[in-house]
């Protein structure tokens, strides 16, 4: 026999609310004693490999304001291009990198902040090799699904101009908006827009 079970409704999408922070970064919410540092603070240690670069940022809504509340994780692989994941070139990566790191935007200015390395380069499903780049992932108060982006590095223009991914962007205008600005010696400023003239490019991943 058959039961009926119209009595069980979709919930309804909710935004990310504060609690993201709480769960997710306690010390910079103020909450402390949980972690002794937040997840994915650092990436990098005395022993890590590679060129340390520093990036900075905002996102921004369509009306040129900072999310103030917004977090931010990035993802990307080592100085020689290998990611440290145990599925993936087993053993060979940088012990000593994460190759992962979150950051709550500041409450005051809505910067985020990532001490890492310049990653190297990596193949593209078929085989070419990507331009160095470094994975976003945006996700705030008003945003139901994450979003995702890249980031490439200025003085890589020939390999960004090899780019698989890069290649397939349409309006060729918008290629800018994946390319951070050099920012001082081993500094880069990479402001996301959500919506407006500077819209970033964002991925369906």
């Amino acid at each position: 026999m058959t039961q009926d079970l119209t009595y069980l409704k979709e919930t309804a999408s909710q935004t990310a609310g504060p609690y993201v922070h709480i769960g997710l970064t306690p010390n910079a919410s103020g909450i402390t004693g949980v972690y002794p540092a937040d997840l994915g603070s650092a990436m990098v240690n005395d022993r890590t490999r590679g060129t340390r670069i520093t990036i900075r940022g905002r996102v921004v809504d369509g009306g040129g304001a900072s999310l103030r509340d917004g977090l931010v994780e990035i993802w990307q692989a080592d100085a020689n291009g290998l990611y440290n994941s145990p599925g993936e070139q087993r053993g060979r990566a940088d012990p000593d990198f994460t190759g992962w790191g979150r950051c709550a935007c500041d409450g005051d200015d809505g910067e985020f902040v990532f001490h890492t390395i310049k990653p190297g380069r990596v193949p593209f499903k078929d085989g070419r090799l990507m331009a160095p780049h470094i994975t976003f992932w945006i996700v705030a108060r008003g945003i139901n699904l994450g979003l995702h982006t890249r980031m490439y590095f200025p003085e890589e223009a020939q390999a960004n101009t090899e780019d698989p991914l890069l290649l397939r962007i349409e309006h060729r205008d918008r290629v800018a908006t994946l390319i951070a600005q050099a920012d001082g010696n081993d500094s880069y400023r990479f402001d996301i827009h959500l919506q407006g003239e500077r819209e970033t490019v964002f991925l369906d991943i």
